[in-house]
């Protein structure tokens, strides 16, 4: 029988080791209580992730004020009584090896993401964990047991305990795709779904950072990229900004990667560097020479482009490789015609630019590596161009799952994200307008990727569909993607969360159970409605996938 266990005084003791011995030796770390002061001190031997992490453990647990009346029958009794309560006084935290040199940035499957977690009948909580990613995880499922009391101010409670939990993740790569280049989105909005992904126990947050329409990324080197390149001259990501989002998510267990896409998708550098772009802003056809206006590709065979590449690496890189193992250097929907117009190359013949993109990619590849950073690229540079990309590169697939088979066939590691499972901008229609003579063959003006991608479709990608078992290792994981020709920082939770939360639950547990059967969205969807509601709790406005009345009634809004 389950215990009801409240929280109302809150001490921690962390074990851990000391970084200065080669064997793990068990310490005990002050104690920190809540109290009217509110202040905590730590032993030095605790990494000041580990000591944030549990700053906001005790502020979330204390000030959501999640009193979940929705997941019990309407007007039930369903709080445990005030009386004869059990307290938990001690939080215990056994951290079992030091933290790798690259914890802050680690590589896919480089740190053990494990952890477990246990309230006993009698309130004792221990939590077990090698790295601290997995201190994060623990502490995150620890604040999901508790819920407010609707007639208590200064505590929690539990229904759950006794319980043990031992979890890993299934896949190492688990992000969120966010492009801040289509509409601008201020700091505080990409913080904010930083939070939203630590909570979901995502681990990397990808930010598609530039592109056609605009270049929000200020690099002091190039300081005329984003005073022209942005939409206006104080919309964008200064350096601090930069490093402000990245520190950021080292705190919360997220690695940043920046993308800078190339050749395609750079016609905003046009507006700062018009001797660099070729095809820039055709008008009218557009639709020719590229996807979406502005059309503009970088010159292929132009000295001044690598120069400009040069200043560019050698200021962005030291910049980010502190806080990220991975660069994203791009590589989708390069366009041949454009290169008709480049006065560099005057093809559009794939086998005259093939050499020329090759060039291009082994150059920015070699400066990535220069700064102990894994280059990242669209899957058209491997599936459609068929470039010799070094075995280090990770490629991102997007067009289907066969994708993903033909990646890993030819030894690459593959990231997943179908865009007709994975891609949340889908659904919107048409963000071009139409003039009178196209509109009646544009009607219903759907977008390419109609329908909306709902949480269910989400749930039920397999990320594994289609590989071979000897191949599955190479398959990292994944990423959600929130294009944002139709979105900004004012419906961006909406749009990503919580269907994001079901590509997480994807990428933490796998699309199959233990019995090798896909996972039920019958369990699912409490899940979804419950991190929702925590999320809304915490200043996330992510929409309701029910109405109550299927929250409170169990399998009721079920077939």
């Amino acid at each position: 029988m389950a215990h009801t266990i409240a929280l109302s005084l809150w001490e921690y003791c962390i074990m851990g080791s000391s970084p200065q011995e080669a064997t793990p030796k068990l310490g005990k770390f002050p104690q920190y209580k809540k109290s009217s002061h509110n202040q905590s001190t730590f032993s030095p031997y605790a990494p000041p992730i580990i000591q944030s992490a549990f700053d906001r453990t005790r502020q979330n647990l204390f000030e959501d004020k999640f009193v979940p009346w929705k997941f019990h029958p309407r007007n039930s009794p369903f709080e445990p009584s005030l009386d004869h309560q059990i307290f938990i006084h001690h939080v215990y935290v056994q951290q079992n090896r030091t933290e790798s040199k690259n914890a802050s940035r680690p590589l896919a499957r480089e740190v053990d993401e494990s952890y477990t977690l246990s309230i006993t009948e009698n309130g004792a909580v221990r939590i077990t964990a090698v790295s601290s990613s997995g201190v994060l995880y623990a502490l995150e499922t620890f604040t999901q047991l508790f819920y407010q009391h609707s007639q208590s101010t200064s505590g929690v409670y539990t229904p759950y305990a006794p319980v043990t939990i031992t979890d890993k993740p299934k896949f190492p790569h688990r992000g969120l795709n966010l492009d801040v280049a289509r509409n601008y989105y201020p700091k505080h909005d990409i913080l904010r779904t930083i939070n939203a992904l630590a909570w979901n126990k995502f681990n990397r947050l990808h930010l598609h950072i530039t592109d056609s329409q605009s270049w929000p990324l200020e690099i002091p080197a190039l300081p005329d990229l984003a005073i022209k390149g942005a939409y206006r001259k104080d919309l964008f990501y200064s350096p601090q900004d930069l490093q402000d989002i990245q520190q950021y998510g080292v705190a919360r267990g997220i690695e940043v990667i920046v993308e800078i896409d190339m050749p395609g998708h750079t016609a905003s550098i046009a507006l700062s560097d018009p001797d660099l772009i070729a095809a820039f802003n055709v008008q009218p056809g557009w639709v020719k020479y590229g996807n979406e206006p502005p059309t503009g590709q970088l010159k292929l065979n132009s000295p001044a482009v690598y120069a400009f590449l040069e200043k560019l690496w050698n200021d962005l890189l030291p910049r980010v490789s502190p806080y990220s193992a991975y660069f994203h250097t791009g590589g989708d929907e390069v366009n041949l015609e454009a290169y008709n117009l480049d006065p560099t190359v005057r093809s559009n013949l794939s086998s005259v630019i093939k050499p020329f993109l090759q060039k291009l990619v082994d150059f920015n590849h070699d400066k990535l590596r220069a700064k102990g950073l894994t280059p990242i690229v669209w899957e058209e540079m491997l599936l459609t161009w068929n470039l010799t990309l070094g075995s280090d590169v990770i490629v991102q697939t997007w067009l289907s799952d066969e994708a993903v088979a033909q990646t890993v066939a030819k030894g690459h590691k593959a990231l997943v994200g179908n865009y007709n499972l994975w891609y949340l901008d889908c659904g919107k229609g048409q963000w071009i307008d139409f003039y009178p003579a196209s509109a009646a063959n544009a009607y219903p003006f759907n977008d390419y990727c109609t329908p909306t991608k709902n949480w269910r479709l989400i749930y039920s990608y397999d990320p594994l569909s289609g590989i071979p078992p000897n191949a599955t290792h190479l398959v990292l994981g994944g990423e959600v993607h929130m294009w944002s020709e139709q979105t900004d920082g004012v419906n961006l939770d909406d749009m990503v969360w919580p269907r994001a939360s079901a590509a997480g639950e994807v990428l933490w547990s796998g699309a199959k159970n233990e019995a090798g059967e896909n996972r039920s969205q019958i369990e699912a969807s409490p899940r979804l409605s419950e991190i929702r509601e925590r999320m809304v709790q915490r200043g996330v406005r992510a929409g309701p996938i029910q109405p109550v009345f299927c929250t409170q009634n169990g399998t009721q809004c079920a077939l």
